[in-house]
């Protein structure tokens, strides 16, 4: 059963590859972006609160984790923006 799900998973991932640089898609690239940055942030926040828990300190500069703070707000700042936006212009064409 895990050989099926193991051997499935390399065409499922070029699937998604394939469809993310379409440019007929379904999938917001922003938001793809901005969930990864979020997923690394969060990684960070919780290997430093694990470091710090065993006494140690984690040394990550600040400039690092403001870059994956900035991908976070812009892509999902531009993402709403988007939506808001396109959906503005939805209306008008209803009706």
């Amino acid at each position: 059963m895990k050989y099926l799900l193991v051997s499935k998973l390399p065409n499922t991932m070029k699937k998604f590859f394939s469809q993310l640089f379409n440019d007929n898609n379904a999938i917001n690239e922003k938001s793809v972006v901005g969930f990864l940055a979020f997923v690394m942030m969060t990684a960070f926040a919780i290997a430093d609160i694990v470091t710090g828990s065993l006494g140690k300190d984690l040394v990550i500069n600040e400039f690092i984790f403001n870059a994956f703070l900035w991908l976070v707000l812009g892509s999902f700042g531009i993402g709403s923006i988007d939506k808001w936006i396109n959906k503005g212009k939805s209306d008008v064409t209803e009706e």
